[in-house]
């Protein structure tokens, strides 16, 4: 029968949760001599006492650590920092695709794919079935008939009867964008 730990009392102690694979023998060196210096750091971080972690804190980020992060969080963000500062951020590209979602959040855009933002105002506009429907992008979600809806899925759905993707019934999808810019090409 195999061993049960139990776990409850790392919890009041403020310890980390458990990692599978990890055991008895923490000293990393021994376990593994292929390390990196930064894995080695990382590895190092549990068996800090709360105190060294917060000081680490201190030292990385020239403040205190937030009021009330638990030491498992503290140890996480640790490791998270250690890994960029050897391994680097983000790639220019994804930095690049933060800052336009976070610009349109702000400019209460709505975001119906994670390459599609519409603006308030915009009018989309699908035939289906010999009928016209157009809806129009608020700033709180969608309007079609004179009623507000939170999706385009809720819509596609009263239109057709049938559950539809609302971005894809609607063609606001990346893969719809492409095709159209491929059409107006040809």
């Amino acid at each position: 029968m195999l061993p049960t730990h139990d776990t409850s009392a790392r919890q009041h102690t403020g310890g980390p949760t458990p990692v599978p694979g990890r055991g008895g023998n923490r000293n990393p060196q021994v376990r593994r001599p292929e390390l990196s210096n930064v894995e080695v750091e990382i590895a190092s971080l549990l068996d800090r006492s709360t105190q060294e972690l917060r000081l680490a804190w201190r030292k990385l980020h020239r403040t205190e650590p937030p009021l009330g992060i638990s030491r498992d969080l503290l140890i996480r963000r640790l490791a998270y920092d250690l890994q960029q500062r050897a391994h680097g951020g983000p790639n220019f590209r994804l930095r690049r695709r933060l800052q336009t979602l976070a610009a349109a959040s702000e400019k209460s855009a709505r975001s119906v794919d994670a390459g599609v933002a519409l603006k308030a105002g915009t009018t989309l506009v699908r035939q289906w079935r010999g009928h016209t429907h157009a809806i129009l992008v608020r700033e709180d979600g969608f309007e079609y008939e004179g009623e507000r809806y939170r999706s385009l899925t809720v819509i596609a759905e009263r239109i057709t009867g049938a559950h539809w993707s609302g971005p894809r019934f609607f063609g606001v999808t990346k893969r719809a964008r492409g095709s159209v810019l491929a059409e107006a090409r040809a």
